[in-house]
C-alpha cells in the first residue's frame, strides 16, 4: 500500500495528497503529512507549477536514537492501513527473543517489548521499535491487537495534529525569543554607532570653530599690523612736512590712500561680528590700549573705557579718529554702535 493510499485512507483530500507528495518529492509519509497539516488552510495550486521542496529528507535514525512518539504513531497507522515497513537488520531482536516466548497454551497474536511493555501487532512494528528505541528484549504475546475503527483512526489523527501544533507553537515561541534577542543586539549596535557618529560630529564642529577663530584672529592681527604701518607712514609724512616748512622748501604732496584697503574694510562692516577688537592710541603717544567690546556697544562706551584707563581723557571732550581710511568721528557718532560705524571686527582708533 503506497503513501498516497495511506493518506487517502486517512480521509485527506485527493488533490491535497497529490500536492503534498509532489511538493515533498515523495520522501515518505511523514513529510507528506506534515506538509498537508502545515498548508491546511491554503488553496491547492496548479500541480504543474509545484516543484519538489529543496529540503533534504530526514536522515535515518540509528539504533540508540531516542524514540519519536509521532513517528511510532505514523508507523502504526501505516501498519493498520496495510503498508509494510522496509525490513532491515533490526528484525534480529524480536527473532532472537522468540525462543523465549511465554505464549504457552495459546497462539501468539502480538509481540511485546519486555523493556517498556508496549505491544506490537507484527514483526515489522517490533523491529521498527527496536531500531528507534534500542530495546532488545521482546516476547510473543497472546494479546490480540484489534484494528482501529474509523473513529479511532480520526482520534489518532487528531492527536497527531495536536502534537504537531504544540511543536509548532514551541518552535514559534523559541524563534520569537531569539528574534527579540537579535533585535536587542541590533538596537545596542545601532545606539553605539549613533553615539560614535554624534561624537565625531561634535569634534568636527569644535575643529571648525577653532579654525574659524584662528582665521578671525589672523585677520585682526593683519588689520592691526596694517594700521601700525599706516601710522608709521603718517608720522614719516608729517615729519617730512615739518622739516620742509622749517627749511623753507616746498611741502611734499601727501600720497593718496590706497583704494584696496578701503575697499577691503567695507565688507567687514557689513558682516555680523558679535565682538569688536579695538586698539586705541593716544595722539600724544604712549602705550596703546587694547580691548574687546560687543559690536553693539556705542562709541561713548569706548570713551568711558579709555577714561577709566588714563586720567588724561575726559569722556565728554575726547575725540576719536581713524587714520586709515582718514576719518574723524563727530559728537553725534558717540551714540552709534561700533557695527554701524564700520569698526567691526577690529579697528585702530586715535584718541585726542
Amino acid at each position: 500500500m503506497s503513501d498516497k493510499d495511506v493518506l487517502l485512507s486517512m480521509g485527506f483530500d485527493p488533490a491535497r495528497v497529490e500536492w503534498a507528495l509532489k511538493a515533498t518529492g515523495n520522501r515518505g509519509l511523514q513529510p507528506a503529512m506534515d506538509f498537508i497539516l502545515e498548508n491546511e488552510g491554503k488553496p491547492v495550486p496548479d500541480l504543474s507549477s509545484v516543484t519538489s521542496s529543496s529540503a533534504s529528507a530526514p536522515a535515518p535514525s540509528g539504533a540508540g536514537d531516542p524514540m519519536d512518539e509521532d513517528d511510532e504513531e505514523l508507523e502504526a497507522l501505516k501498519a493498520v492501513y496495510g503498508k509494510k515497513l522496509a525490513g532491515g537488520s533490526g528484525g534480529t531482536a524480536p527473532a532472537a527473543s522468540s525462543a523465549e516466548s511465554n505464549a504457552e497454551g495459546g497462539e501468539a497474536k502480538s509481540i511485546r517489548c519486555q523493556v517498556c511493555g508496549k505491544t506490537f501487532k507484527n514483526l515489522d512494528l517490533a523491529n521498527y521499535h527496536a531500531e528507534k528505541s534500542g530495546h532488545d528484549q521482546f516476547e510473543e504475546s497472546t494479546e490480540e491487537i484489534k484494528p482501529l475503527t474509523e473513529e479511532e483512526k480520526k482520534q489518532k489523527l487528531a492527536e497527531l495534529k495536536e502534537r504537531l501544533a504544540a511543536k509548532r507553537a514551541a518552535k514559534a515561541k523559541e524563534e520569537a525569543k531569539e528574534s527579540l534577542a537579535n533585535e536587542a543586539i541590533r538596537r545596542k549596535a545601532g545606539k553605539d554607532t549613533n553615539q560614535i557618529r554624534e561624537e565625531m560630529k561634535q569634534k568636527e564642529l569644535i575643529k571648525e570653530a577653532e579654525k574659524k577663530q584662528k582665521l578671525e584672529d589672523a585677520k585682526a592681527r593683519a588689520a592691526v599690523k596694517a594700521q601700525i604701518e599706516a601710522d608709521k607712514r603718517e608720522r614719516a609724512a608729517k615729519a617730512a612736512r615739518e622739516k620742509a616748512l622749517r627749511e623753507g622748501k616746498a611741502v611734499p604732496e601727501q600720497p593718496a590712500p590706497a583704494a584696496a584697503p578701503a575697499a577691503s574694510s567695507a565688507p567687514k562692516a557689513g558682516k555680523d561680528y558679535p565682538e569688536t577688537r579695538l586698539q586705541i592710541r593716544m595722539a600724544s603717544g604712549g602705550q596703546p590700549y587694547v580691548t574687546t567690546l560687543s559690536s553693539d556697544a556705542t562709541l561713548r562706551e569706548v570713551a568711558e573705557f579709555l577714561a577709566a584707563q588714563t586720567l588724561a581723557v575726559n569722556v565728554d571732550t575726547v575725540k576719536f579718529s581713524l587714520t586709515f581710511p582718514r576719518k574723524t568721528f563727530a559728537p553725534e557718532d558717540f551714540s552709534r554702535s561700533l557695527r554701524d560705524l564700520g569698526l567691526t571686527p577690529s579697528a585702530v582708533l586715535i584718541a585726542s
